[in-house]
């Protein structure tokens, strides 16, 4: 009796597993390749990077790690892509799948990148809210528990492994060292309302990713301080008071448009709030996710495009910050303020930190060469990044049109002289070419390979 009961009970576990559908991975991989999943979490990262109120140069090292370790965690699921091991400085190849275990890379992605992003930033609840039922999705797209586990297990991996490659890169000894002002006559010195402190004075001593050395593309020596007024120093500053004083409306809303400031801060009588904002590096990642989306770019295009375009805009952060602290150069604010005119304000307000070269003319500039290469030379998108913040809506034929215009927005908007935007801008595009040429996602590339 007890043999047939065990026998019978046996046949109906069998008949159970038999009838319940198996997972098919091509059907679930298929899903899990949806670059929504990957955009949403860069657009969660963000909105952390802005409540923290990260500075600029250290939003785009935060936006690195984590797009590194999404695109790392990718590639060994997409044989025509490879591993940024070996390519970059320092960084060595993850360590790669367990053989005879079933992953879902797509998900292996995802989760890598939120992992490094988590650890880099402060909000954590951010996170929590979000991971709750972010990965619920790939359960509802048919991933087996065990495959989700694999997956979810090889992008902490892969996490660590970057994270482990950050510890390196000098972030830390930079922290808590501050700028000392000379007053020498044309080198730069706080500027209101806040008067703040320099930024980052010492980022030029963060690893850089691709470029041999930060002054590879050293800017030429900008017209410095004179009390020449027939100097360029001079010819310079007068053009900025003069078209600061006769902006036209289009001249007001594209230097609006590429404000980008994280931290605005406003004085009202005696009580001074601030504006928090997107960063400039996190203005570009959103207009390459704009692109993925209007191209339909695939699930690999896209991260790829957020890993290159990230590390882009980290080596021009820091080549940048280099120049910036080199020639300590005056911001015009100061100089017109001085010399000309007391009650002069800029339509901007002027960032805390020297003026040559032009972070927004550089750091646009190697965004906008990378991203033709992932999406093509000419094509035309409408960006509305920043329309929540107050920012309006701008439609461009390319890229590179695109970053001449947040070049020439700083002088609209009073906070640069025109060599430290057209500088920048040169400096930029050698940068973002250069970072094509060695970071080789693509294992038959058509990147560019020669710096022009």
């Amino acid at each position: 009796m007890r043999k047939s009961f065990l026998a019978g009970a046996t046949t109906i576990v069998f008949l159970m597993s038999a009838c319940k559908p198996k997972s098919n991975p091509e059907e679930y991989n298929a899903k899990a390749a949806d670059p929504e999943l990957y955009h949403k979490s860069v657009e969660l990262l963000t909105e952390v990077i802005i409540h923290d109120i990260f500075k600029p140069p250290v939003a785009s090292r935060i936006y690195v790690y984590a797009n590194l370790a999404g695109y790392e965690a990718m590639v060994p699921g997409y044989p025509n892509y490879q591993s940024l091991g070996g390519k970059l400085k320092g960084f060595t190849a993850p360590a790669a799948p367990e053989a005879g275990k079933e992953y879902c890379f797509p998900l292996a992605s995802t989760r890598a990148f939120l992992k490094v992003a988590r650890t880099l930033t402060f909000s954590a609840s951010f996170f929590d809210d979000y991971e709750k039922e972010f990965y619920k999705k790939y359960e509802a797209m048919g991933v087996p528990e065990e495959v989700m586990e694999n997956s979810m297990a090889y992008g902490d991996s892969i996490a660590a492994h970057v994270m482990r490659y950050s510890a390196k890169d000098s972030y830390k000894q930079t922290r808590g060292i501050r700028f000392t002002v000379t007053n020498k006559p044309g080198t730069w010195v706080p500027t209101p309302p806040a008067y703040a402190d320099a930024c980052e004075p010492q980022w030029n001593k963060i690893r850089l990713f691709t470029l041999d050395t930060v002054t590879q593309f050293m800017p030429p020596r900008p017209p410095m301080w004179s009390t020449d007024k027939n100097s360029e120093f001079w010819r310079e500053t007068r053009e900025v008071y003069e078209i600061s004083n006769k902006l036209t409306e289009e001249q007001k809303r594209i230097a609006w448009f590429w404000d980008d400031n994280p931290f605005v801060m406003n004085v009202v009588g005696h009580v001074m709030f601030a504006n928090k904002k997107m960063t400039p590096g996190g203005h570009w990642l959103a207009i390459h996710e704009t692109v993925s989306r209007k191209t339909n770019a695939s699930f690999e295009k896209s991260v790829e495009g957020y890993a290159l375009s990230s590390i882009a805009l980290l080596d021009a952060f820091v080549a940048c910050w280099d120049e910036k602290y080199r020639s300590t150069k005056v911001r015009p604010e100061t100089v017109i303020n001085s010399d000309i005119d007391p009650k002069w304000q800029p339509f901007l307000q002027t960032p805390p930190f020297p003026e040559y070269t032009s972070g927004h003319s550089t750091i646009s500039a190697a965004a906008a060469e990378v991203l033709s290469f992932v999406h093509g030379d000419n094509v035309a998108f409408t960006d509305s990044t920043e329309f929540k913040h107050g920012h309006g809506v701008m439609s461009f034929t390319s890229f590179r049109e695109a970053a001449l215009m947040a070049s020439i927005s700083r002088v609209y908007g009073g906070i640069h002289y025109r060599s430290g935007c057209d500088e920048g801008n040169k400096c930029g595009v050698k940068i973002g070419k250069h970072v094509l040429k060695v970071a080789q996602t693509r294992k038959q590339s058509n990147a560019v390979t020669q710096v022009q």
